[in-house]
């Protein structure tokens, strides 16, 4: 039996505002010619289908136009999907019971009975071929909270919550294998120790700080574990049964060397054979222009080296990211790249500023008491900050500006009263 695991789509997402629709269908066109290619049984899909929880009608019938195709090109091959952070459970979940008649499997939230409990049969999903279960399993979606057991007595309740799921949903599953079945399991989770990029650890600002999870939650018999949600395609903790997919496209440019992919493996007897990396076609690269941060003169240089543009569609142009170093702000910054790009073959996605780190960083105060703060007036707060942020003095013109604008709130707040 053949697995294909792939995860974190995000279709829908822009990238720096540009539509990325043209990336995705490319690459949904690709992984059917790869399902083809690889006669692959079971496709996982490992959340974060969608970039938002609501996606537009365009990108829903993407999806769904994929998850056609796949199985017309695929009579035989099941299709097992569950949600990620980005997704909606409910809207995920909404054509489930249409498409479980086409062997489509979509797990958006955790079932429970009547009681409230968790229904962890309903999680448990047999892999068939020709008829025989040669596996089973285990499709775990984003969990948030209450859809992992409540502990009690414990220093972290998700992390302990959710290696009790698993552990829980392990054992129902044990009672169902028999000789020779191998034991899948999905997640989309953060895992301790892997490695993030800015986008990542962005999500985990969002999610909060506690919802790492140690490799050891997973239960040691399990064949293979196919996780979502890091972008970056790794192994967990040197094992090679645990695995990050990865995105197939870049979702920053924190990414821009990552070797995006899915992953193939292959059931025998139960057992897995080393999984193999299929590398997904880059259709949009990203540049990152000069490789390193450099003065504004250096930087509109190296963009006058850049290819010209030879059609006006710009569908499959480069996303550019014009990294600039800085002693003070420039406001017309934009519009000298914008125009040194003008006639180029690239897309200006975010200009990457930095200005030079303070000589010495010890010697400056973290914070300022609320007495201090108080004694200071508006042009002392307002070097501070300057200087804090641009490592620089003041330049004298920005200085008359800003006094001019004080004087004219003093007069102003003078007239009112």
């Amino acid at each position: 039996m053949n697995i294909l695991h792939t995860a974190d789509w995000h279709l829908g997402q822009l990238f720096h505002e540009y539509d990325r629709t043209y990336e995705h269908q490319q690459f949904l066109d690709w992984l059917v010619q790869t399902l083809q290619r690889e006669a692959v049984d079971v496709l996982l899909i490992s959340g974060d289908v969608f970039d938002l929880s609501n996606p537009s009608a365009a990108t829903i019938r993407q999806f769904y136009t994929f998850l056609n195709r796949a199985s017309k090109a695929c009579p035989d091959i099941q299709i097992i999907v569950t949600a990620g952070n980005h997704d909606s459970a409910s809207r995920l979940e909404a054509p489930k019971p249409l498409l479980e008649s086409s062997n489509i499997h979509i797990i958006g939230a955790v079932p429970k009975d009547e009681q409230g409990n968790i229904d962890v049969d309903k999680l448990i999903i047999p892999l068939t071929k020709e008829g025989d279960v040669k596996a089973w399993c285990m499709a775990v979606p984003f969990l948030r909270m209450g859809d992992y057991p409540s502990l009690t007595d414990c220093d972290n309740p998700y992390a302990e919550g959710v290696a009790a799921l698993y552990r829980n949903l392990y054992e129902a599953t044990k009672s169902k294998r028999q000789p020779g079945q191998a034991i899948i399991a999905m997640g989309h989770l953060h895992a301790r120790g892997a490695e993030t990029s800015d986008m990542d650890k962005a999500e985990r600002l969002i999610m909060g700080g506690v919802e790492c999870i140690a490799a050891s939650a997973f239960p040691e018999d399990i064949t293979y574990i196919a996780l979502g949600h890091i972008h970056k395609a790794q192994r967990l903790g040197g094992k090679e049964h645990i695995r990050y997919c990865g995105s197939p496209l870049p979702m920053s440019f924190s990414e821009v060397n990552y070797k995006h992919q899915v992953i193939l493996f292959t059931l025998e007897d139960g057992q897995a054979t080393p999984p193999r990396g299929i590398e997904v076609p880059v259709t949009v690269p990203l540049l990152k222009v000069p490789s390193v941060h450099s003065r504004v003169e250096e930087a509109l240089l190296a963009l006058q080296q850049l290819p010209l543009s030879t059609s006006q569609d710009r569908t499959a142009a480069p996303y550019l990211q014009v990294s600039v170093l800085l002693d003070a702000p420039e406001p017309g910054l934009r519009h000298k790249v914008e125009q040194a790009i003008a006639d180029k073959h690239v897309r200006l996605a975010r200009i990457d500023t930095r200005y030079p780190v303070q000589k010495n960083p010890a010697e400056q105060k973290q914070t300022i008491s609320p007495d201090e703060l108080q004694s200071m007036k508006p042009i002392d707060v307002f070097t501070k900050v300057y200087e804090a942020k641009y490592a620089n003095n003041v330049p004298e013109e920005l200085m008359v500006l800003f006094n001019e604008v004080a004087q004219q709130v003093y007069e102003k707040e003078g007239d009112e009263a």
